[in-house]
């Protein structure tokens, strides 16, 4: 196994690491990323030192490193951006608060996210259009390494995908912001500029970002083992549980009991130093299908 510790980490924390691995040598991978080849016998201290310590750790497979994946499948609230969008659009009108607490009920798996949804949006209804540009504009940020890790996966060849319980006025921007080749989310009813407090369609919850994932992976003839996917709420379990590989990324406790490992400190690009390895042969595909296609 190939056991990676990510995070601002002490030269004392390290070697206490090392003695708990009886020893094993840390290679550096990154900066503030080490790696320790073990055979798992020790990853129960290891990973309960380095929780006390607010150091990630996350044991590996050593034959599993990025050129495996075709896809990566990545949530955007909370997860690529560092906003939950919906709380930032209530905040304009003076209601982040209860919007927010529906939000986090819902990310702990407290309320069916649909459900969650439809509360929240109503609660905007009357809000001006432009609250959504002043959000994108004023507010929304990419969470640390977020550019770094999907710069790695173009180079690679990778196809990426945007599923969020979130809106498309902000997944579609980003997609054409940083290239990703898919994205869905829900859309919300304007009228004469302002918002109804309703959704158009279908609402994308838990099953729809399963269902879109499933649908991309088979038209690019993928198997589950070739797909990662990377959340962080309730919402996003399916998804996780979908892919072959499932990233936590500074989850609720119910997501990270889930997926196969949790970045609970560092950022995006620790994606890479968990996947560092030997290179492996790329199998190019041919070009994305078109997500409308299977609409």
């Amino acid at each position: 196994m190939r056991l990676v510790i990510q995070g601002v980490a002490t030269p004392e924390q390290l070697q206490h690491i090392a003695q708990l691995s009886a020893g094993a040598a840390l290679s550096p991978l990154a900066a503030s990323a080490y790696r320790l080849d073990t055979d798992g016998s020790h990853y129960a201290e290891i990973s309960s030192y380095c929780a006390e310590q607010a150091i990630d750790c996350a044991c590996v497979a050593q034959t599993l490193t990025l050129e495996r994946f075709r896809l990566v499948v990545m949530d955007m609230d909370s997860t690529l951006i560092s906003i939950e969008s919906i709380d930032e659009i209530a905040d304009m009108q003076g209601l982040r608060a209860e919007v927010a607490a529906i939000t986090e009920s819902a990310m702990r798996g407290e309320i069916e996210y649909a459900e969650s949804l439809r509360q929240r949006v109503a609660l905007l209804a009357g809000e001006d259009e432009s609250a959504l540009r002043r959000v994108y504009e004023e507010r929304l940020r990419l969470n640390p390494g977020a550019e770094a890790l999907l710069d790695a996966l173009r180079r690679r060849g990778i196809k990426t995908m945007l599923l969020s319980g979130g809106f498309t006025y902000f997944t579609e921007r980003l997609k054409a912001r940083l290239g990703f080749d898919y994205a869905a989310a829900n859309t919300l009813e304007i009228i004469d500029g302002k918002l109804t407090g309703r959704l158009i369609g279908d609402i994308l919850d838990a099953q729809g970002k399963e269902n879109w994932l499933v649908q991309v992976r088979d038209a690019l003839g993928l198997d589950k083992e070739q797909v990662m996917a990377i959340g962080d709420g309730a919402n996003d379990i399916k998804m996780l549980a979908a892919a072959g590989f499932g990233v936590a990324y500074h989850a609720k406790p119910i997501v990270r009991a889930q997926a196969t490992c949790a970045l609970n400190y560092v950022g995006l690009d620790g994606v890479l130093n968990l996947l560092a390895g030997g290179a492996a042969p790329l199998r190019m595909r041919s070009a994305a299908p078109a997500l409308e296609d299977y609409a």
